[in-house]
């Protein structure tokens, strides 16, 4: 099979030993390796044991850098070669071999005959093809083999053309070196990331993710220093940056290299500079973190490169020599704002922390605030973005917000708005919150401050009123899981970016779009962007409000039919015909979740404002057998935005528990349509029922699963009420060990975490807070698997600094192996260390359910309550408009009678979408024996957490 076209060749891995246990074997084992062409080259004997070396170069002058040794040795193991039956991929391969010759590899094992398993998958190298083909197999020793026909990574593309190239174990003193992706002219790319404009929490993780991507991607890494300011004044300012240079930015605010205000490089001598600094460093691709202003000014940049060039030349402060390299400037955008205000993504860097922030006071404030039976006004931050005032107003449950978007409709506004606070105290609410941006405005464009709305409901309504502004600590504090995992694939992408990144292209700006990492024009966006800043000046705030993103608007017509009450009248009649009143029963099922209150909460006051009747049912499945149920008033879940657990009270049970009894209480309070708030376990309850509705006509009615658990198994939708409120809990448990571990020096935390046989929280978790390795349900956990992790600490440390030693941590899922416990793990890792370093183990148990819910888990649970409700309404008006058995409200048996599968949904979350799918349809989906959806999502982020913690072994 060798030829001088199919070359076999070693490029920087360590030597791999294989030990046959019989003589037989290891003859052939030799033979069986030969035929792939690999030639034995020196044979080692002694009394008991044979060696010989296989050698990958086809030239006799490379002889003394063979690859693979198989030695006998009659005390090896005899190992058996896994099951035919199961998928190899699943089990931790030896080594991987990258060759140009599959094809005839496949007829060779395919003639032996000889075992073997072939696969096709889709690459995500944009340097490499669309797709590669593995084959899996087992050498005569039964070792597992993976031959591929993917380039390496790390080679320059000349060499991945012809090239055959073996991957094998690291040992610890040979750690594989990244190579560097060159340039046509043999040049080693160089990357530079600054940071601009105003900071935002998540702007250092992106600064670590560019970095340790970069580096990994064989490139250079520079941080460029105070922004566009560092580009001007160059030297110092422009630093060279290696893999430990970023250990910590995780968990830091702001941006360590700096943000300043630069004068000088608005105008074109402070540009000319900044090229200069460039192409004296030898950086061709810059990367910039920050709003739409440092964007633009970026993309101003990139067009006005090759003049500036030109003019460097003529000046003489550079040769044509020394610009020819670099005739192209490749820029990449992050948007990084805690505003949100830039168009073409649903999110930017920093906003979820600023949001964080602000509920974090405003939950303060409204402890004192209902204490004292006081108003307060509390003045956000946003310009001419409206984005947190409205999420703030939802997941705080405040009484009003004002944005720019959507200024108050009317002369009369500031009476409304008096008539519906009295309404709120009338109730028997002692507390009046009211949250204003700093950019609203009136629909005459008058700006809206909050001395002016404090002032109104002191004058107007005698409340004791008092004003928050809350400034620029809305910038501070440590990022959320949510930002810093954001930023981080951001920042990964930019490096993807910019080595695809073509002169003829558009600068791309990284942007996310229905839950996933995406690019986008970087100038479209920006222009968009100002484009609603035009729009209300010209007092199209409709127009304004729809170039935000797609849930925008949406979100700010469910934060006012959950905030206002409208008990007087019942919206229902007005929006659907042939629809009567629904008697709605509200279940929570499973283990505690953060949000479970706030989904009850925007359903009961939806469900009021809409003419229905909420029905609480205490304690799960038990309590509904028991008769606990209870109408809800409008005054009954006020303040439930905040609280965490289960106000309604939970458990795992089943309606199975006593199925008659559930359908005779069901029918005994007339419940009509049932929403059901939970885990997996609402998952299964609401299968149990949808089975029993032949025998049971009482299930036949609309019911509604709206997926609350923090291990985010539930199929049917990306994210889960509560998993948010649990990644932030596990983060900052993991930020306050790896202090402690850091402190001790040294030391190794393996820490526990929940999840079921869903690895969810572990990857996402371990990305949050850079663990060294995750251990998840999925991957499972080998024995060669804790070898590598121990001898990548071993290499790791050694790497560390005197006295400097960095605390490290390993993430596993619970239910990641039966036989590797926590406990085993940590004493292996300390055992293997040889005192090299400790370790000690850390279960989080019951702290992950958290403890007030994430405003994202906040604002979630109104909008999937909101639609969950519109979703009953639909299926029962449906069903009343043809179905002459419908019966009314005031009869004895429910209002439908409707055997359809759709009318059992679960409501889940899919980018930027609300939808419903049966439980009967996700039945194809999901994993009932591991109680998971066969699909996930985010198994796609596990590559990264080993590629940023520079676990290339794992890759």
């Amino acid at each position: 099979m060798q030829d001088q076209s199919s070359k076999i060749v070693l490029e920087q891995i360590s030597h791999l030993t294989l030990t046959a246990p019989t003589d037989e074997i290891y003859h052939a084992s030799v033979a069986w390796f030969e035929q792939l062409g690999l030639r034995a080259i020196l044979t080692e004997t002694s009394a008991d044991t044979k060696a010989t070396w296989l050698q990958l170069f086809c030239e006799e002058t490379s002889t003394h850098d063979p690859a693979i040794k198989i030695a006998y040795s009659p005390s090896g193991l005899r190992k058996l070669p896994h099951s035919t039956k199961m998928d190899w991929r699943s089990v931790p391969a030896i080594a991987t071999i990258i060759t140009n010759t599959l094809k005839a590899i496949e007829e060779l094992f395919a003639s032996l005959p000889w075992a073997y398993q072939r696969y096709s998958i889709p690459s995500k190298d944009p340097l490499a093809q669309s797709e590669y083909s593995a084959i899996y197999t087992h050498d005569p020793m039964n070792n597992l083999l993976i031959f591929t026909d993917k380039p390496n990574p790390f080679a320059s593309k000349k060499k991945t053309e012809t090239a055959h190239h073996v991957e094998a174990e690291h040992t610890e003193t040979q750690r594989p070196q990244f190579q560097a992706l060159e340039q046509p002219d043999g040049r080693k790319r160089k990357i530079a990331i600054l940071t601009s404009g105003g900071d935002a929490p998540g702007m250092n993780a992106s600064v670590r993710g560019v970095v340790r991507a970069a580096i990994v991607r064989g490139c250079d890494a520079y941080a460029v220093h105070e922004g566009y300011q560092g580009l001007v004044d160059g030297g110092k300012m422009i630093k060279k940056m290696g893999w430990d240079d970023v250990q910590g930015y995780l968990t830091t605010g702001g941006t360590v290299i700096g943000t300043a205000r630069c004068k000088a490089f608005r105008e074109r001598p402070g540009r000319l500079s900044a090229a200069k600094n460039l192409v004296l460093e030898g950086i061709d691709a810059l990367i910039v973190c920050g709003g739409d202003g440092s964007l633009t000014g970026a993309d101003l940049f990139r067009a006005e490169w090759p003049s500036l060039l030109e003019e460097l030349v003529n000046t003489g402060e550079l040769t044509q020599e020394q610009v020819e390299p670099f005739s192209n400037l490749n820029i990449v955008g992050l948007v990084g704002s805690i505003d949100n205000d830039m168009a073409c993504t649903d999110i930017t860097i920093g906003a979820v922390t600023c949001l964080h922030r602000i509920c974090e006071s405003i939950d303060s404030i409204s402890s004192t605030a209902s204490s004292h039976s006081r108003a307060f006004v509390v003045e956000v931050m946003g310009r001419h973005c409206g984005w947190l005032a409205l999420m703030a107003g939802i997941a705080t449950g405040a009484d009003f917000i004002f944005i720019p978007e959507r200024p108050p409709s009317g002369e009369d506004w500031q009476d409304n708005m008096c008539a519906e606070i009295k309404r709120h105290r009338d109730l028997g609410k002692r507390k009046t919150i009211v949250i204003v941006c700093e950019g609203a405005i009136d629909s005459n464009l008058n700006p809206i401050t909050a001395k002016d709305l404090a002032d109104l409901l002191t004058d107007h309504l005698h409340l004791d009123t008092r004003m928050t502004i809350l400034g620029h600590v809305q910038r501070g504090g440590v990022p959320c899981a949510f930002d810093r995992n954001l930023a981080t694939m951001q920042g990964v992408e930019a490096v993807e970016a910019v080595l695809a990144s073509r002169p003829d292209v558009p600068s791309p700006m990284i942007a996310m779009n229905e839950n996933k990492i995406v690019r986008t024009d970087l100038m479209k966006a920006v222009a968009l962007t100002g484009e609603v800043a035009k729009a209300i000046a010209r007092k199209d705030f409709i127009g304004a409000m729809e170039l935000r993103d797609p849930a925008f608007n949406q979100q700010y017509d469910q934060f006012i039919a959950t905030t206002l009450s409208s008990n007087e009248r019942s919206l229902l009649t007005h929006d659907k015909e042939n629809c009567q009143p629904l008697r709605i029963g509200i279940i929570n099922v499973g283990a505690p979740a953060g949000g479970m209150n706030a989904a009850v909460r925007a359903a009961v006051r939806y469900a009021r404002n809409r003419g229905h009747i909420p029905f609480a049912i205490h304690n799960g499945f038990p309590g509904l057998i028991a008769g606990q149920v209870k109408e809800m008033q409008w005054m009954d879940v006020d303040g439930w935005m905040a609280h965490g657990g289960s106000e309604l009270g939970t458990n795992r049970d089943q309606p199975s528990l006593d199925l008659g009894m559930v359908s005779y209480q069901l029918q005994k309070f007339n419940i009509q349509s049932l929403l059901l708030i939970g885990g997996f376990e609402a998952y299964t309850a609401c299968l149990e029922m949808y089975n029993a509705r032949e025998s049971y006509p009482a299930f036949c009615m609309p019911m509604v699963h709206i997926p609350a658990t923090i291990s985010n198994n539930v199929p049917g939708t990306e994210y889960s009420l509560g998993c948010d409120t649990s990644l932030n809990a596990i983060m900052e448990a993991c930020d306050a060990i790896k202090q402690s571990a850091t402190a001790s020096r040294k030391r190794v935390f393996v820490v526990e975490v929940h999840g079921g046989k869903s690895g969810f929280l572990a990857v996402m978790s371990g990305l949050a807070v850079g663990a060294t390795s995750v251990y998840i349900p999925e991957e499972g956990i080998s024995l060669t698997r804790l070898q590598k992790d121990v001898a990548h600490l071993c290499q790791r440390y050694a790497e560390d600094a005197e006295g400097k030693s960095q605390g490290r941590v390993f993430i596993r899922s619970e239910a990641a192996s039966r036989t590797y416990t926590t406990d085993i793990v940590s004493a292996i890792i300390k055992e293997e260390g040889h005192q090299q370093f400790d370790s000690r183990t850390a279960i989080l148990g019951h702290i992950q359910q958290g403890n007030s819910p994430s405003p994202l888990d906040r604002v979630r649970a109104m909008r999937l309550a909101v639609c969950s409700i519109d979703f009953m309404e639909e299926k029962a008006c449906l069903s009343s408009s043809s179905s002459s058995s419908a019966s009314s409200a005031s009869s004895s048996g429910p209002v439908v009678y409707n055997k359809d599968p759709d009318s059992i949904s679960v409501a889940g979350i899919h980018g930027s979408n609300v939808s419903f799918t049966s439980v009967e349809a996700l039945l194809k989906s999901t994993d009932m024996k591991n109680r998971k959806p066969t699909q996930t999502w985010w198994m796609d982020y596990k590559r990264s957490c080993n590629l940023l913690a520079r676990r290339t072994d794992l890759l």
